[in-house]
C-alpha cells in the first residue's frame, strides 16, 4: 500500500465504506474483492438536495417478454464497479467525485406481487429523487422503468428528448399493463415524449409502426461509423433537455450476454463508450440502464459493460461542471 493521505485511515475506516464515507468527494483504500458494495463506492445516503447524481437500483422484471432475472442487475452492476473506483478515471484523467457529489441510495422498494403498485412505487420514488435537483441514475431492472421514470421527469420539465440506445424500438402497440417492448409507444401517446427531439440508436428488430422517432439502426451505425453517429445525435439534441435510456442489449450478445433479448449484429462496447463520452454538450438531466440480467452473463462481461457505461455517464457530468 502507497504511503499517501487517501490510505491512512484509522482501522474503523478501512472497510465498507460505502456506508462508513459519509463524503461523497473522498475516498480510502479498501481491497476490490472486499466490503459492501455501491456503486463506484459511493457513500449510501437518502441526502438527495446534498448530490449532484442520485443511484438508484430499480430490481423490477415482470414485464420482460423472453428471459427474466434483470431484477438482479442492480446488485450485478454494483459489484462489477468496485474496481472502476480504485484509480483516477480512464480515459478522463480524474476523480469524477471531486466534482460531483454521487450518492448511492439503494433500491427502490417495489412489491411485485401488488402489481398494480409498481408505476405508481416507482414514480413517487423516482419525484421525490429529481424534486431535490438531483439528477437521477437509475439501473434496472427491464426497460419498462423507463416509463415511469418518464413520467416523473416529464411532470418536471414537460415532454423531454428520450435519447435511446436499444436493439428494440419499444414502440410496439400493447398486449398489456407490463410490457417492456411497448412502454415508449404509451410515453409518445401521453405526451411525455417530444416525438421531433428525440433518438432511438441501434435498433435491429422491425415494427410496422413508425411513431415519427429518429432513428439510427445498428446497420447504419456500422455504415456510418462512430464519429458520424455521434454528430449526427448532437446536431438532433443539443439545447433539448436529454433523458438517456440505455438498453444493454444494443450492445451484441458478444459484448453482453448477459440480457433478456439479445439480437445479433449490435455495436461494440468501445462504440458505445465513445458515444456516451461525446454526449457532454448535451443537458442530460437523467439516465438509466436497463436489462442486464446476471443469470445469462459470463464472467460480468455484461455487468462490467454495464458498469463502465455508468462510469462514463458520471464521468461526463463531472466535466460538464468545469
Amino acid at each position: 500500500m502507497t504511503n499517501n493521505s487517501k490510505t491512512h485511515h484509522p482501522p474503523s475506516q478501512m472497510s465498507d465504506q460505502a456506508w462508513r464515507n459519509d463524503s461523497p468527494d473522498r475516498r480510502f483504500f479498501e481491497p476490490t474483492y472486499s466490503g459492501t458494495t455501491s456503486l463506484l463506492r459511493c457513500p449510501y445516503s437518502h441526502a438527495f438536495n446534498t448530490a449532484d447524481i442520485v443511484v438508484a437500483g430499480i430490481p423490477f422484471d415482470n414485464a420482460t417478454t423472453y428471459r427474466p432475472g434483470c431484477r438482479f442487475g442492480p446488485r450485478a452492476i454494483r459489484s462489477a464497479s468496485v474496481q472502476l473506483a480504485e484509480l483516477p478515471s480512464f480515459p478522463f484523467g480524474f476523480d469524477p467525485f471531486s466534482k460531483v457529489d454521487v450518492i448511492d441510495s439503494g433500491d427502490f422498494l417495489l412489491n411485485p406481487h401488488k402489481p398494480e403498485t409498481i408505476i405508481s412505487d416507482i414514480y413517487e420514488q423516482a419525484k421525490s429523487i429529481i424534486s431535490s435537483g438531483a439528477s437521477l441514475l437509475s439501473m434496472g431492472g427491464d426497460h419498462f422503468i423507463s416509463y415511469p421514470l418518464l413520467k416523473a421527469y416529464a411532470e418536471l420539465h414537460g415532454p423531454i428528448s428520450l435519447l435511446q440506445f436499444d436493439a428494440h424500438c419499444d414502440t410496439w402497440p400493447s398486449t398489456g399493463e407490463f410490457d417492456h417492448g411497448t412502454m415508449f409507444l404509451r410515453a409518445v401517446r401521453e405526451g411525455l415524449i417530444d416525438i421531433e427531439s428525440s433518438f432511438q440508436v441501434g435498433l435491429r428488430t422491425h415494427n410496422d409502426l413508425d411513431v415519427g422517432i429518429k432513428q439510427i439502426t445498428s446497420q447504419q451505425f456500422h455504415e456510418m461509423g462512430t464519429k458520424a453517429v455521434l454528430e449526427k445525435i448532437l446536431s438532433h439534441l443539443q439545447g433539448q433537455t436529454v433523458y438517456v435510456s440505455f438498453d444493454i442489449d444494443v450492445l451484441d450478445p458478444a459484448f453482453a450476454p448477459g440480457t433478456g433479448t439479445p439480437v445479433s449484429g449490435g455495436i461494440a462496447s468501445w462504440q458505445a463508450l465513445t458515444i456516451i463520452r461525446g454526449l457532454a454538450p448535451l443537458n442530460m438531466v437523467g439516465f438509466d440502464l436497463v436489462e442486464v440480467s446476471p443469470p445469462f452473463d459470463h464472467a460480468e462481461v455484461t455487468a462490467i459493460a454495464a458498469a463502465t457505461i455508468i462510469h462514463y455517464w458520471i464521468c461526463v457530468k463531472a466535466f460538464q461542471k468545469d
